[in-house]
């Protein structure tokens, strides 16, 4: 082991683990032991159980990075969070206690990537083609925004009206990549979120998924979380 934290990565809905591939190629460049499972997407608390199972896995302190709803997940460990040290959220959610995704999007118009949404007999919702490639991943290359579009995985709609427990931000020190030109998320939200958790904050002039289309400034942001939780004293949770 060479000393350094791990990583866990934590995809968003419609997706799957391989859309964090550039970022965890860079990681593994520089040494770390990296980790990017694969999460049910049928509820806060299934997928928080999948984040728990993981990090309890870890042999040492590890760093949790989060895309979209995967910031819900890694949010919702609140203060039983295995192992976890550090939190980057990337063009992710960062909900405060008793909010929800459901009420935070209908504050103002529905995002273009999340327009056209459909529901299936079972309760998930899924994205359309067209919606995925011009919107979600609107600056990722149009053949592989259709790949990724393919492995998408469709999320559980109760997902959007689950409330916030106590938000694990409140006793981890986080670190923020705001997706300028996302449109799923908008920028101004997460400028707030990343506000008021007093999270160490980059911006980048990317689409909805940023890690995929700036995977180099995705892994420095993780980069430099790792690095500075290993130079803060052992037990110092916030900055």
């Amino acid at each position: 082991m060479n000393g350094r934290p791990r990583i866990v990565l934590v995809h968003g809905a419609w997706a799957d683990g391989s859309c964090w591939s550039g970022v965890i190629e860079r990681l593994q460049a520089e040494g770390y032991q990296v980790t990017a499972p694969q999460f049910p997407l049928t509820s806060t608390a299934d997928d928080v159980a999948r984040l728990r199972q993981v990090l309890t896995l870890q042999d040492g302190p590890t760093i949790v990075a989060g895309h979209s709803y995967g910031g819900q997940i890694m949010t919702a460990l609140g203060t039983d969070a295995p192992n976890a040290v550090g939190l980057v959220y990337i063009a992710a959610f960062g909900l405060d206690q008793g909010e929800s995704l459901g009420a935070l999007l209908s504050q103002g118009p529905t995002p273009p990537a999340l327009e056209h949404l459909f529901t299936d007999k079972q309760g998930f919702m899924w994205q359309p083609q067209d919606d995925f490639v011009q919107h979600f991943a609107a600056d990722v290359d149009p053949v592989q925004a259709k790949v990724l579009h393919a492995v998408q995985q469709p999320i559980a709609s109760s997902t959007f009206s689950e409330a916030m427990g106590v938000p694990a931000w409140k006793s981890l020190p986080s670190w923020y990549l705001i997706a300028t030109q996302d449109q799923a998320i908008p920028p101004d939200a997460q400028r707030m979120f990343a506000s008021r958790m007093g999270a160490t904050t980059s911006e980048v002039p990317a689409s909805h998924l940023a890690m995929v289309s700036h995977p180099d400034e995705a892994a420095q942001l993780i980069k430099t979380a790792a690095e500075t939780r290993t130079a803060m004293p052992a037990g110092r949770a916030r900055r």
